[in-house]
């Protein structure tokens, strides 16, 4: 694995986690470091850190906050 490769896993906490769950990308990444684009897409998916997740995260706590002042009323 490149030292480059190495130190934007050790930045991440969420790239180290996942490594560390899934050592296969060991492997993968020491074998092929351009392989680095699919790990990170898999970690997107896994922690659900993509776009669309984290607005749909974003529309339920406004929904969520919503229902709580109509409740008031």
């Amino acid at each position: 694995m490149t030292l480059e490769l190495q130190f934007k896993i050790k930045e991440n906490e969420n790239y180290l986690r996942y490594l560390r769950q899934h050592d296969y990308w060991y492997k993968i990444l020491n074998r092929n470091p351009l392989e680095f684009k699919r790990f990170e897409e898999e970690v997107k998916k896994e922690y659900h850190l993509s776009k669309v997740d984290r607005l749909e995260k974003a529309f339920n706590t406004f929904e969520m906050l919503e229902k709580i002042l109509v409740s008031f009323k």
